[in-house]
């Protein structure tokens, strides 16, 4: 009686122009669930993979979710994890905003002769905002490619990356901390190894794909023991590289104070000395004032989930043995310069003289250096020094650079900013934030099926598109992505990248 009044529930709410929405069902480990069937493509939404970290359960390691009993409404999404205002942000889902927020969203070709790759978005945000439920995200497009696509949310800000002697102090023996938003994406891809075959998805091939800070934590993944095995093949979408983590209670690297100190320092300002006082502070209270994503309030090295900096696993070879795509976007922070006060601006402050003269040299003068070298520094070489470290530990790999620039982008158009890939990755032209035209069309679908056809065999080549270059077999080539379409050729600017390798190799 209950599902027939949800059927007639569904089936109540479809908007006239969507009149061919029907009701799927699947049965997961958790109870039945029922989701929407349209254009070939089902999906299902607001599954939880994990019991809401709320009340004690705070700043606690993800539990299983509870099992439920009947079937349950997998139309809607669930709510975003706690965060700022989204102020227009693409890449965040509409409200209701709730600390209970792990949950998966899933969509799966209807029509499938034999389990078809699984391709699990992980979304950036600088660890601070952002869901897997925005319309961005939506994986219908990429579905009717012949994947299962699952978008997760994880937690964000102080409720997801933090620690305090406090906490510490009543954890178990051996328990992880600190890291529980990385915890929480370690718990989803369980769930879809447990779950990706009801879904008419192989759990043998299941792709990580992730952008910006979701690019950092595909990076770390690719290191973290306790990920290895839940995933088959990468995709880095500017996802840093060089970054340093946080130790939960010694000093960074840099000299920068350690997690635990920067939460005692956090407390101490909100009046909060006990952890039962932290879990008693309503969770916009962790929202002021904003951590800082690369200044190492949320990037953390928590010794169980991630034991060492990317890099440095990297260059000892121990990553996962995984075909991996890594890249970047052309002009990724072309509004921010070295002189800003923040961590990025920070960067080239080691620079000798020499050195700060061969980079303006290199650049073409001040108004080149101010305008690219933070890009570079930050995304390009790092991306450059990861593919060249995977391929040589023996992993076939391909690098890319995106140049998609629209006519509508109301920014400067001396290369595409920072995230504008989402939209041709994803297939989702209409969720971009500015107007698109046929040439966009095209661009979104090369990179939909390079992406696809990657998740399906590990390498993105196939059909009539432009051959991709493995990185192992034509060092330092890659494929740049055009208005005009993709192009194999030489990784551009490589006389700035090789100074900022030196650089690299000498301050660190």
């Amino acid at each position: 009686m209950f599902l027939t009044s949800l059927i007639v529930a569904l089936m109540s709410v479809t908007p006239p122009a969507a009149a061919d929405v029907r009701p799927a069902e699947v049965r997961v480990a958790e109870g039945l669930v029922v989701g929407r069937e349209a254009d070939g493509v089902a999906s299902f939404k607001g599954l939880p993979y994990a019991a809401p970290p709320v009340g004690n359960q705070r700043w606690r390691p993800p539990h299983p979710a509870q099992p439920w009993t009947g079937p349950r409404d997998a139309s809607r999404l669930g709510a975003i994890c706690i965060q700022p205002p989204a102020n227009g942000d693409n890449g965040v889902g509409p409200l209701p905003m709730s600390e209970d927020c792990l949950t998966v969203n899933v969509w799966a070709p209807v029509e499938r002769a034999e389990p078809v790759p699984v391709m699990v978005w992980i979304h950036g945000g600088g660890l601070n905002n952002g869901s897997g439920t925005a319309a961005l995200y939506d994986g219908t497009r990429l579905a009717r490619r012949g994947v299962v696509v699952v978008t997760l949310n994880y937690r964000l800000g102080r409720l997801g990356f933090f620690d305090h002697p406090a906490l510490a102090a009543e954890r178990e023996p051996e328990e992880p901390a600190a890291n529980y938003g990385m915890m929480d994406v370690v718990a989803a891809l369980r769930w879809v190894r447990d779950n990706a075959a009801a879904f008419g998805g192989d759990p043998g091939n299941v792709t990580i794909f992730g952008e910006s800070a979701g690019g950092a934590l595909t990076t770390r993944l690719m290191i973290s023991p306790e990920a290895r095995g839940l995933f088959h093949r990468a995709v880095v979408q500017s996802g840093l590289g060089r970054d340093e983590g946080t130790p939960l209670d010694g000093p960074r690297r840099d000299g920068g104070p350690s997690l635990q100190a920067r939460g005692q320092a956090f407390a101490a300002a909100h009046g909060a000395t006990t952890a039962d006082a932290l879990r008693a502070l309503p969770a916009e209270a962790f929202l002021r004032p904003a951590p800082n994503f690369y200044g190492g309030d949320l990037l953390v090295r928590d010794g169980t989930y991630v034991t060492e900096d990317v890099e440095a696993a990297f260059a000892a070879g121990r990553e996962a043995p995984v075909p991996l795509i890594i890249g970047t976007n052309s002009a990724e922070f072309w509004w921010m310069k070295p002189s800003d006060l923040s961590p990025y601006g920070a960067l080239d402050d080691a620079m000798t003289p020499g050195e700060r003269s061969d980079f303006l040299r290199a650049y073409g003068g001040q108004a080149g250096y101010d305008a690219h070298v933070l890009s570079d520094l930050v995304f390009n070489e790092p991306a450059r020094h990861l593919a060249r470290l995977h391929a040589r530990n023996g992993h076939p790999t391909y690098l890319y650079r995106f140049d998609v620039v629209s006519a509508a982008m109301p920014e400067p158009h001396e290369g595409a900013t920072h995230a504008s890939e989402r939209q041709y990755v994803f297939d989702n032209l209409t969720a971009s934030p500015w107007p698109t035209a046929e040439m966009d069309q095209r661009q979104a679908d090369q990179m939909a099926a390079y992406w696809t056809t990657f998740a399906r065999a590990g390498d993105p080549n196939g059909g009539m598109r432009q051959a991709w270059p493995e990185f192992g077999a034509e060092p330092d080539r890659l494929l740049e992505f055009t208005n005009e379409g993709p192009v194999a050729k030489a990784v551009p600017f490589a006389e700035r990248l090789d100074l900022i390798e030196a650089y690299y190799a000498r301050v660190r």
